[in-house]
């Protein structure tokens, strides 16, 4: 006898996203509620990702955005400084969460902030070398936690994630068109 698999199927036993499915099936019989399937857990996944991050963040001090600002500022390479606007970029903030933290960060000695030299009416953030010392320290722990997070997937699953969350992304900002779409997003031509 054939077997017919289903998406929720394949995923084993019934989660909250298949729940609540199932309950908008039952109310809404007349929505294609499918989308659910992967947009609900990747909102959920997402938000668990987040917590296991924080949690090795805070064993360094640091909350989910200043890691993002003093990592921004690694990465950057030496001197290990950016504009304040540069750093806002960077991690998707706006100026003004941006300068909350690097009040934090300015307060517990891990970032300076200086005037630029070739703007007067511009300012530096740099990192100090307490600061650097820290997220070098809390990154390497950082890509251990994701290392465990990833592991949870075979080789095989891992690439083919990767492979379809960069084809979406390069989708959702118009960079790529998707399968039979001569048009690109928002173009409403014979619709």
């Amino acid at each position: 006898m054939e077997q017919h698999h289903t998406p929720e199927a394949a995923a084993g036993p019934a989660d909250h996203v298949a729940l609540i499915q199932a309950q908008w099936r039952r109310e809404r019989p007349d929505l294609d509620v499918s989308p659910q399937a992967v947009i609900g857990r990747l909102h959920r996944l997402a938000a668990r990702l987040t917590d296991e991050l924080c949690l090795v963040y805070g064993r360094y001090g640091l909350g989910e955005g200043e890691f993002d600002v003093l990592a921004a500022l690694r990465r950057a390479g030496e001197p290990y400084e950016r504009a304040p606007g540069e750093l806002a970029a960077h991690t998707m903030v706006t100026t003004g969460a941006m300068t909350k933290r690097i009040d934090r960060l300015e307060r517990a000695g891990l970032v300076t902030r200086r005037t630029a030299e070739d703007d007067r009416r511009g300012r530096v953030v740099a990192l100090t070398e307490a600061g650097r010392r820290l997220i070098d320290e809390a990154f390497t722990a950082h890509m251990r936690n994701e290392h465990r997070l990833f592991g949870l997937l075979s080789p095989d699953e891992a690439a083919a994630l990767e492979t379809l969350l960069a084809t979406w992304q390069r989708r959702l900002d118009g960079l790529d068109h998707g399968p039979g779409d001569d048009h690109g997003p928002g173009d409403d031509r014979g619709r």
